[in-house]
């Protein structure tokens, strides 16, 4: 990386789950010591609902989020993209560093199930962050 800030892009299919979580995450442990973007390739209308929630339980609003569309620009200047259950969906980059997390998709599910998956995306979340931003 050659950035002064890393930059990351959380990428999934709908941008209303999983990659909504994980850039609210690494935003929020990230402190700016790194750039998060989070997109999709074909975002839905609107947040899931149980995603919101299990936010708001670790004292994270994201409410004033909306689904984006992945641009090209945005993954060409990335670092690293995440994908989250992307499969043929999503374009590759040439040249970009990807790293997929295969996790479950939060959609339709209740806040109870959306828990785990939140938990499972901030541990990989702090894990990337330290690769990330190594202590001097």
């Amino acid at each position: 990386m050659t950035a002064e800030r890393p930059e990351v892009l959380f990428l999934c299919i709908h941008n209303a789950g999983r990659s909504q979580m994980a850039a609210a995450l690494l935003a929020r442990y990230g402190r700016g010591q790194v750039v998060v973007h989070s997109a999709g390739s074909d975002p839905g209308e609107t947040l899931n609902p149980a995603v919101v929630e299990a936010m708001a339980e670790v004292g994270i609003d994201i409410t004033a989020e909306r689904p984006k569309k992945l641009i090209d620009d945005t993954a060409l200047r990335s670092d690293v993209i995440v994908t989250m259950g992307c499969g043929d969906a999503c374009p590759v980059y040439p040249g970009k560093r990807y790293v997929d997390w295969d996790l479950p998709d939060p959609a339709g599910k209740p806040v109870e199930a959306v828990r785990p998956i939140r938990d499972d995306i901030d541990a990989r979340v702090r894990a990337l962050l330290t690769e990330l931003t190594p202590i001097p």
